[in-house]
């Protein structure tokens, strides 16, 4: 095979290394992942995918889908890279209560479209992450505890089989690779469109709540309180965040499923503490859910590691609360429960999750003696948190360096690897994070 084929045919771009634009469109979000990659297909619909699949599995190439690149795991060097933003169609059925939506969909495209009918999907504290990538991973929103993990709410998948062949996929009409992909990562099939449940919400409450960096014991205290009781409407995470030539501070980020009313009074505990620089609490618009915490919406290089945490004693307080967190930038703790360690009837592979909090750390990665003191920070972090940490983490917040096993129980991962077999026999898709990795 040459790469005069690849082009042949696909109808979207094809890049090659050395054309103009290649090492742009080869970038992961994370800049300081490489990605060595083979060809990007910049996929025009869904035929482009069906026939850059069916080419690499003639060719003997891997292909790996990143919508936009978020979770890219430098694992994929030498495969054809597919990029599928141009599939970025939205339709909402607000009669229906669902939303179908392509491989390149954003989240605050979903948001500002299901929005007017008093309806929200379960999207992430990110607007600009790909609804396909972020469910596919389960999908962590904020109101996972009210609704669980995002992929137990897709009710259908139209994908792309490691044959070539196009399929709609349902719990109907083929229940394991359903199973697996609602969770299991993008290693079974390349998804070009999911249809999934969207749920009410006439109205929201939430915002963000900054103090100096000295309160952060007093803000932390605080924040085990309220979760202690915390309906599942209700989402609560604690941060501390530590910039250059920037006082530290500490923060609480809050989405409450509900009215303004309801929600003042469940945040009552944090009114009583000083020294409060910002409060952006209020009513909520859905297409605004996005930019409750502030996540960076352009590409950079960074270094993360995530923990789940089967308790808070004293101990593991004053780690989070009052250790110091340089050089990383910060750190977030996050009230889980609910419906995540609930579990739904027919769930896929990422749940039930029965810590009760999560724990995510993040720092600047620009250069390689950067990225390893904020990897050596977050090791540190880890350790002194103890028999807290639970060793499993979720897929979704796997971060480079660590592998599929890590996300699952033993029985879960055994079927998703059997799960594999039977379908990519030949290996030609290429999840960010391998369940035979």
């Amino acid at each position: 095979m040459t790469h005069t084929e690849l082009r042949a045919v696909a109808e979207g771009r094809v890049l090659l290394p050395g054309d103009d634009g290649f090492e742009q469109a080869s970038r992961p979000w994370n800049l300081s992942v490489e990605q060595r990659v083979a060809a990007v297909v910049e996929a025009a619909g869904a035929a482009d995918v069906a026939a850059t699949v069916a080419y690499a599995r003639r060719a003997g190439i891997a292909v790996a889908a990143q919508p936009s690149g978020h979770g890219a795991s430098g694992a994929a060097d030498g495969v054809i890279l597919l990029r599928t933003g141009a599939l970025d169609e939205v339709s909402v059925d607000p009669e229906a209560r669902t939303a179908r939506v392509g491989a390149g969909a954003k989240w605050g495209q979903v948001l500002a479209a299901a929005g007017p009918h008093g309806l929200t999907g379960l999207a992430g504290s990110s607007p600009v992450v790909s609804v396909t990538g972020y469910t596919l991973g389960g999908g962590l929103s904020w109101f996972g505890r009210r609704h669980g993990f995002a992929a137990d709410s897709v009710r259908a998948f139209d994908v792309v089989t490691a044959d070539g062949e196009r399929a709609r996929v349902t719990a109907a009409s083929d229940p394991d690779l359903f199973w697996a992909l609602r969770g299991g990562g993008g290693d079974f099939a390349l998804v070009t469109a999911v249809e999934f449940e969207l749920y009410p919400a006439p109205a929201l409450y939430g915002g963000r709540m900054m103090w100096p960096g000295h309160r952060a014991r007093e803000v932390f205290d605080a924040f085990l309180e309220i979760t202690a009781g915390a309906p599942d409407e209700l989402s609560v995470w604690f941060g501390r965040v530590s910039f250059p030539q920037a006082p530290p501070m500490v923060g609480i980020d809050t989405a409450f499923l509900g009215e303004e009313g309801e929600g003042r009074g469940l945040l009552a505990r944090l009114d009583r503490i000083g020294d409060l620089v910002v409060d952006r609490r209020g009513p909520v618009a859905v297409a605004d859910l996005g930019g409750i915490a502030e996540d960076p919406t352009d590409p950079s290089p960074g270094r993360s590691r995530t923990e789940l945490l089967t308790s808070v004693d004293e101990v593991t307080a004053k780690v989070l609360a009052e250790e110091p967190v340089e050089p990383m930038f910060g750190l977030q703790v996050r009230h889980l429960g609910g419906a995540l360690a609930a579990g739904r009837p027919g769930a896929g592979p990422s749940g039930p999750v029965m810590e009760p909090y999560l724990v995510y750390m993040f720092g600047p990665a620009a250069e390689p003696g950067q990225a390893a003191a904020v990897g050596d920070r977050q090791a540190a972090f880890a350790e002194e948190l103890g028999e807290a940490v639970s060793g499993r983490k979720p897929y979704t917040m796997l971060a480079r360096g660590e592998r599929a096993g890590q996300a699952f129980p033993e029985a879960t991962l055994a079927r998703l690897r059997e799960i594999k077999r039977a379908r990519d026999p030949h290996g030609v898709l290429r999840a960010n994070y391998p369940v035979l990795g």
